[in-house]
């Protein structure tokens, strides 16, 4: 049985993981807020259980048991984010710290009731995968809107960044996932973009906020 703590220390490490599928222990230390001592104490404690590769002064990685693990962590999450913004009409700029609770929950039957429920959604409230109950999830290749140039129509598709204060910024915005944007120009300057959608709404954003909007191109 894996602890509350270590799934927390595994999502983590699946979520942080580069291209190569690693992650350093000081970033990992950063990330969690937690002292590098105590983060090599807890990967020795994962690597005897066969969740992660660890040797000292080496990035860390996820093995095959470990990533399904931390899948399966992460599915719990997503899932539940979705009930709470799909059935119980929960905002979803509310559902993160809930559902960071809720994940920790063991029984496998609750989780596939919730799914079954939310007829088998792939993607949760924030356009983030859901992992399937073996641990596979399906990827989309986004571009980030500040990628996007002047005339390119694009829909939201996705957040990179879901705290409180970023999803209330998006929601007095009225920019919500499905919605289509025009780019109607971007400044050279510093990059901000004024993009247009619905009926007659016009908004300016940072280069900061482009660049956690991820989009598809219509």
């Amino acid at each position: 049985m894996v602890s509350l703590t270590e799934e927390n220390y595994l999502k983590s490490l699946f979520t942080l993981a580069n291209d190569k599928g690693e992650v350093s222990v000081n970033e990992l230390s950063k990330h969690l807020g937690i002292k590098m001592p105590t983060v090599n104490s807890m990967m020795k404690k994962l690597a005897e259980k066969k969740l992660v590769h660890y040797e000292s002064y080496k990035p860390l990685r996820l093995t095959d048991k470990g990533k399904k693990e931390a899948a399966l962590i992460i599915r719990k999450h997503r899932l539940t984010e979705m009930f709470l913004v799909d059935k119980m009409g929960f905002g979803w700029e509310q559902v993160h710290d809930i559902a960071e609770q809720i994940e920790h929950i063991h029984s496998q039957e609750f989780f596939e009731k919730m799914d079954e429920l939310l007829d088998y959604p792939k993607f949760d409230p924030h356009g983030s995968p859901i992992p399937d109950k073996t641990g596979k999830m399906e990827w989309i290749s986004y571009a980030k809107l500040s990628e996007c140039k002047v005339g390119d129509l694009v829909q939201l598709s996705a957040v990179t960044h879901s705290s409180d204060e970023f999803l209330r910024f998006l929601n007095a915005r009225n920019l919500k996932l499905g919605i289509k944007l025009n780019i109607k120009s971007v400044e050279s300057f510093d990059k901000s973009m004024v993009v247009t959608f619905g009926k007659n709404n016009e908004e300016t954003l940072s280069v900061l906020v482009c660049e956690k909007l991820l989009v598809v191109q219509m």
